[in-house]
């Protein structure tokens, strides 16, 4: 699978974890950055990945912020996306599960490193169940689609 990731200043310090825990796990990487801890604008990087994943040029994308919020807030603004801030099993599978989510997002400041690899081993391994959660999420592409046509 091809994912995009993106950090923020924030998320710098675990950036290079996160890539190299997705390539032994078998996953292609499309990394956006930031490349340094230099102060950057989240909304920059969430855009960055959004984009790709609202384009199909990737499959999935991860979110790595302070606290996955702001990344997470930014992202489901992109046609297509559907992001969702993790930090736990439970959240990552049911967002999986229920909601096809095709961005994970998550905090660098509170989760420790074991959780932060179970929850993208998780959220990356969870098939959605389709059944009743595929109507809701026809719906949730129906409202994208309206809400882009009265633009």
């Amino acid at each position: 699978m091809k994912i995009a990731v993106g950090t923020d200043h924030r998320g710098f310090s675990i950036r290079s974890k996160v890539t190299d825990l997705l390539k032994r796990l078998g996953h292609e990487v499309d990394d956006v950055g930031t490349f340094t801890s230099d102060a950057v604008d989240y909304p920059d990087i969430a855009a960055a990945v959004a984009e790709k994943v609202g384009r199909g040029e990737v499959e999935r994308g991860i979110l790595v912020c302070g606290s996955g919020l702001g990344m997470c807030i930014v992202a489901n603004k992109f046609h297509g996306v559907r992001a969702a801030t993790c930090h736990d099993d439970l959240t990552a599978e049911m967002s999986r599960r229920h909601n096809d989510t095709n961005i994970l997002c998550f905090s660098a400041d509170l989760l420790g490193e074991r959780l932060i690899d179970r929850v993208i081993e998780l959220w990356l391994s969870t098939p959605f169940e389709g059944g009743r959660h595929a109507r809701r999420i026809e719906k949730i592409t129906e409202l994208e689609r309206r809400i882009k046509e009265e633009v």
